[in-house]
């Protein structure tokens, strides 16, 4: 139970982060406060769990004759729905969304590549040193 909310909570961070950087990358995206940051990495987390792959679904075909890149729209998608519900972020258009999107994508992989380094434990610390012969 504690690994998965600790998993959650490095989840939501991750993704809080992302979209931080991509803010400063990315001038057409803003964030009142840290809030709405907040707010906007949660509920970007609940689009992707849930809104993202019923749209997925129901745009097989479009998604199959543009060999997948459809799917970099989808992203756009959702990050604009999310901007539209959390009062304090904004995304000036679809293709700040876009690119956004693919920013957010890579950090989050990185990121999560660092931190969720195996499946036994959430956060990898590396071993005490022992002493090193020579």
């Amino acid at each position: 139970m504690l690994d998965s909310i600790m998993a959650f909570l490095a989840h939501w961070g991750i993704t809080a982060l992302s979209l931080w950087v991509a803010s400063f990358i990315f001038h057409g995206i803003s964030f009142t406060n840290k809030k709405s940051l907040l707010i906007s990495a949660l509920l970007l987390g609940f689009a992707n769990a849930v809104i993202r792959p019923v749209i997925i679904i129901l745009t097989i075909p479009l998604t199959l004759i543009s060999f997948g890149f459809f799917l970099l729209v989808i992203n756009a998608l959702m990050l604009l729905l999310v901007s539209t519900l959390v009062p304090g972020f904004r995304i000036s258009g679809f293709w700040t969304a876009f690119f956004a999107s693919i920013v957010i994508t890579i950090l989050g992989i990185f990121a999560g590549m660092l931190i969720f380094q195996s499946e036994e434990n959430l956060l990898n610390t590396p071993p005490a040193h022992q002493g090193v012969m020579v």
